[in-house]
Protein backbone atom coordinates (compact mmCIF):
# COMPACT_ATOMS: atom_id res chain seq x y z
CA UNK A 1 0.00 0.00 0.00
CA UNK A 2 2.78 2.70 1.02
CA UNK A 3 4.96 1.70 -2.37
CA UNK A 4 1.40 1.90 -4.40
CA UNK A 5 1.14 5.29 -2.81
CA UNK A 6 4.97 6.53 -2.79
CA UNK A 7 4.77 5.76 -6.59
CA UNK A 8 1.51 7.38 -7.52
CA UNK A 9 3.10 10.53 -5.96
CA UNK A 10 6.20 10.19 -7.78
CA UNK A 11 4.86 9.18 -10.89
CA UNK A 12 2.58 12.63 -10.30
CA UNK A 13 5.53 14.57 -9.69
CA UNK A 14 7.25 13.67 -13.00
CA UNK A 15 4.37 14.62 -14.83
CA UNK A 16 4.21 18.12 -13.65
CA UNK A 17 7.80 18.53 -14.22
CA UNK A 18 7.43 17.56 -17.75
CA UNK A 19 4.64 20.10 -18.25
CA UNK A 20 6.32 22.84 -16.69
CA UNK A 21 9.44 22.48 -19.21
CA UNK A 22 6.71 23.16 -22.23
CA UNK A 23 4.73 26.19 -20.37
CA UNK A 24 5.97 29.29 -21.14
CA UNK A 25 5.40 30.94 -17.83
CA UNK A 26 8.42 28.94 -16.74
CA UNK A 27 9.59 31.17 -13.81
CA UNK A 28 6.22 31.01 -11.90
CA UNK A 29 5.50 27.36 -12.54
CA UNK A 30 9.27 26.38 -11.77
CA UNK A 31 8.13 28.37 -8.39
CA UNK A 32 5.09 26.29 -8.25
CA UNK A 33 6.88 23.31 -8.81
CA UNK A 34 9.35 23.33 -5.72
CA UNK A 35 6.50 23.88 -3.82
CA UNK A 36 4.73 20.92 -4.60
CA UNK A 37 7.89 19.21 -4.60
CA UNK A 38 8.66 19.92 -1.19
CA UNK A 39 4.92 18.80 -0.14
CA UNK A 40 5.46 15.61 -1.69
CA UNK A 41 8.70 15.47 0.42
CA UNK A 42 7.14 15.89 3.43
CA UNK A 43 4.01 14.10 2.49
CA UNK A 44 6.09 10.58 1.40
CA UNK A 45 8.59 11.14 5.09
CA UNK A 46 4.93 11.15 6.69
CA UNK A 47 4.06 8.21 5.26
CA UNK A 48 6.87 6.59 5.28
CA UNK A 49 6.63 7.05 8.93
CA UNK A 50 2.90 5.78 9.76
CA UNK A 51 4.22 3.01 7.65
CA UNK A 52 6.71 1.61 10.19
CA UNK A 53 5.01 2.47 12.91
CA UNK A 54 2.09 0.70 11.68
CA UNK A 55 4.73 -2.46 11.34
CA UNK A 56 5.95 -2.19 14.56
CA UNK A 57 2.37 -2.39 16.20
CA UNK A 58 1.55 -5.12 14.45
CA UNK A 59 4.72 -6.95 15.53
CA UNK A 60 3.83 -6.62 19.06
CA UNK A 61 0.27 -7.38 18.52
CA UNK A 62 1.46 -10.89 17.29
CA UNK A 63 4.25 -10.95 20.18
CA UNK A 64 7.24 -10.69 17.99
CA UNK A 65 9.54 -8.47 19.07
CA UNK A 66 12.86 -7.96 17.25
CA UNK A 67 15.14 -8.61 19.87
CA UNK A 68 14.87 -10.27 23.31
CA UNK A 69 17.73 -8.86 25.12
CA UNK A 70 16.87 -5.19 23.95
CA UNK A 71 13.23 -5.68 24.62
CA UNK A 72 14.27 -6.38 28.31
CA UNK A 73 16.39 -3.48 28.73
CA UNK A 74 13.61 -1.63 27.83
CA UNK A 75 10.42 -3.18 30.14
CA UNK A 76 12.79 -2.87 32.64
CA UNK A 77 13.04 1.18 32.51
CA UNK A 78 9.86 1.19 32.81
CA UNK A 79 8.69 -2.10 35.47
CA UNK A 80 7.12 -1.41 38.37
CA UNK A 81 4.83 1.65 36.72
CA UNK A 82 0.88 0.63 37.26
CA UNK A 83 -0.72 -0.11 33.63
CA UNK A 84 2.41 0.45 31.51
CA UNK A 85 4.16 -1.75 29.62
CA UNK A 86 7.79 -0.91 26.84
CA UNK A 87 9.48 -2.90 23.91
CA UNK A 88 11.74 -2.12 22.00
CA UNK A 89 11.60 -2.04 18.21
CA UNK A 90 14.71 -1.30 16.15
CA UNK A 91 15.87 1.95 17.26
CA UNK A 92 12.63 2.67 19.02
CA UNK A 93 11.17 2.45 22.60
CA UNK A 94 7.34 1.85 22.89
CA UNK A 95 5.45 2.52 25.89
CA UNK A 96 2.04 1.08 26.10
CA UNK A 97 -0.29 2.98 28.94
CA UNK A 98 -3.45 1.02 29.26
CA UNK A 99 -6.64 2.75 27.98
CA UNK A 100 -8.41 2.36 30.66
CA UNK A 101 -5.94 3.63 32.83
CA UNK A 102 -6.10 6.90 31.77
CA UNK A 103 -9.82 7.63 30.70
CA UNK A 104 -13.15 6.69 31.08
CA UNK A 105 -15.29 4.73 28.20
CA UNK A 106 -15.62 7.37 25.10
CA UNK A 107 -13.79 9.92 27.31
CA UNK A 108 -10.70 11.92 26.80
CA UNK A 109 -9.63 13.55 30.14
CA UNK A 110 -7.19 12.32 31.82
CA UNK A 111 -8.36 10.50 35.37
CA UNK A 112 -6.73 11.98 38.41
CA UNK A 113 -5.45 8.59 39.27
CA UNK A 114 -3.69 8.45 35.99
CA UNK A 115 -1.48 11.03 36.73
CA UNK A 116 0.55 9.00 39.07
CA UNK A 117 1.23 6.73 36.23
CA UNK A 118 2.46 9.08 33.51
CA UNK A 119 4.38 11.13 36.79
CA UNK A 120 6.40 7.96 36.99
CA UNK A 121 6.98 7.29 32.89
CA UNK A 122 7.69 10.86 32.43
CA UNK A 123 10.69 10.47 35.02
CA UNK A 124 11.93 7.65 33.25
CA UNK A 125 11.75 9.80 29.97
CA UNK A 126 13.39 12.55 31.47
CA UNK A 127 16.65 10.84 33.03
CA UNK A 128 17.18 8.00 30.63
CA UNK A 129 15.42 9.53 27.51
CA UNK A 130 16.22 13.44 27.55
CA UNK A 131 16.23 15.01 24.07
CA UNK A 132 14.72 12.15 22.57
CA UNK A 133 12.08 12.75 19.43
CA UNK A 134 8.99 11.13 20.81
CA UNK A 135 5.54 10.35 19.20
CA UNK A 136 2.48 9.73 20.95
CA UNK A 137 -0.05 7.43 19.35
CA UNK A 138 -3.73 6.89 19.59
CA UNK A 139 -5.37 3.30 19.62
CA UNK A 140 -9.20 2.15 20.44
CA UNK A 141 -10.80 -1.03 20.02
CA UNK A 142 -12.58 -2.09 17.24
CA UNK A 143 -16.54 -1.08 18.60
CA UNK A 144 -17.90 1.40 15.99
CA UNK A 145 -18.92 4.90 17.82
CA UNK A 146 -21.95 5.35 19.07
CA UNK A 147 -22.57 7.86 22.08
CA UNK A 148 -19.54 9.95 22.48
CA UNK A 149 -20.00 12.70 19.95
CA UNK A 150 -16.79 11.52 18.39
CA UNK A 151 -16.91 11.24 14.41
CA UNK A 152 -14.87 7.77 14.33
CA UNK A 153 -12.39 6.12 16.83
CA UNK A 154 -9.45 7.87 15.08
CA UNK A 155 -10.56 11.52 16.31
CA UNK A 156 -11.29 9.36 19.72
CA UNK A 157 -7.58 8.34 19.27
CA UNK A 158 -5.83 11.10 18.26
CA UNK A 159 -7.46 13.48 20.92
CA UNK A 160 -6.57 11.11 23.75
CA UNK A 161 -3.04 10.91 22.51
CA UNK A 162 -3.08 14.61 22.60
CA UNK A 163 -4.18 14.75 26.33
CA UNK A 164 -1.53 12.49 27.23
CA UNK A 165 0.59 14.71 25.00
CA UNK A 166 -0.25 17.95 27.16
CA UNK A 167 -0.11 16.24 30.45
CA UNK A 168 4.01 15.37 29.95
CA UNK A 169 5.03 18.94 27.73
CA UNK A 170 2.95 20.90 30.84
CA UNK A 171 5.29 18.21 33.15
CA UNK A 172 8.01 19.78 31.41
CA UNK A 173 9.16 18.08 28.13
CA UNK A 174 9.69 19.98 25.20
CA UNK A 175 6.18 20.50 22.67
CA UNK A 176 8.83 20.61 19.78
CA UNK A 177 9.97 17.33 19.50
CA UNK A 178 6.41 15.39 20.15
CA UNK A 179 4.44 14.64 17.76
CA UNK A 180 0.93 12.85 17.42
CA UNK A 181 -0.40 10.28 15.22
CA UNK A 182 -3.76 7.78 16.05
CA UNK A 183 -4.28 4.42 14.12
CA UNK A 184 -8.17 4.35 15.94
CA UNK A 185 -8.81 0.49 15.86
CA UNK A 186 -6.30 -0.59 13.06
CA UNK A 187 -3.68 -2.43 15.08
CA UNK A 188 -6.03 -4.49 17.52
CA UNK A 189 -4.55 -6.31 20.58
CA UNK A 190 -5.71 -9.71 21.94
CA UNK A 191 -8.52 -7.78 24.04
CA UNK A 192 -10.69 -5.23 23.72
CA UNK A 193 -8.95 -3.76 27.01
CA UNK A 194 -5.81 -4.13 25.57
CA UNK A 195 -6.55 -2.36 22.49
CA UNK A 196 -6.98 0.64 23.99
CA UNK A 197 -4.09 2.42 24.83
CA UNK A 198 -2.13 5.55 24.20
CA UNK A 199 2.00 4.81 23.18
CA UNK A 200 4.54 7.15 23.61
CA UNK A 201 7.29 5.73 21.24
CA UNK A 202 10.89 7.17 21.84
CA UNK A 203 13.34 7.61 19.08
CA UNK A 204 16.05 5.86 20.79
Amino acid sequence: MLNRMLALSTLALAILVTGCKSNPDTASLQSENESLRQQLDKSNAALETAERERQAAEARANDKPANTATTSAASSDFAGIEGVSATRVGNEVHVSIEGDLLFDSGRTSLKDTSKKSLDKLLGVLKQKYAGKYIRVAGFTDTDPIKRSGFKSNYHLGFDRAYAVREYIVGKGLDGKIISLSSFGPDVPLKTKTQSRRVEVIVVD
